[in-house]
């Protein structure tokens, strides 16, 4: 246990991946608003139905750990702009799936090419093999997060 009287923000590992996330997602959303007319928080909806559509906004919210009112703010703006369409559930009745129109496919393809090309630039720095580990390594710590959020410090 540290006995620091202050975070080291060099070196806290929390606020290193808050802070290059947070800057991450202002570029892309200020990108994708000018040139796409969404948000970053609409791509990740757009990206997550082209790999798995037709899903509730509780699974979107399950998976991208966004709090259910972003999420479905966001679905409602890509609905309106008519590149979701939302349907009722076929295995329960009291819930709605949403999926990709056609159009939500074509922008998604048009986003996605940016994206990539964002992340490339990001990793342009690293090796094949240090962005191998850079993989492994968020993978690990993505598996400690219900870990994490289990620690109550309550004595």
């Amino acid at each position: 246990m540290s006995t620091e009287s202050q975070l080291n923000l060099a070196r806290y590992v929390p606020a290193l991946l808050n802070f290059l996330s947070n800057k991450l997602s202002a570029g892309a959303s200020q990108c994708y608003r000018k040139h796409f007319g969404i948000g970053v928080v609409e791509w990740r909806m757009l990206s997550m139905l082209a790999v798995e559509n037709d899903i509730t906004a509780n699974r979107i919210c399950q998976t991208i750990g966004l709090d259910k009112s972003a999420v479905s703010r966001s679905l409602q703006s890509l609905e309106v702009a008519g590149h979701i369409s939302s349907q009722v559930d076929s295995k329960d009745a009291r819930r709605n799936t949403v999926s990709l129109t056609d159009s939500g496919k074509a922008l998604h393809g048009r986003v996605l090419k940016v994206a990539l090309e964002r992340e490339r630039r990001l990793l342009s720095g690293l090796s094949a093999s240090e962005v191998d580990t850079l993989i492994e390594l968020l993978g690990r710590l993505h598996s400690q997060v219900s870990n994490v959020n289990d620690y109550d410090p309550a004595p």
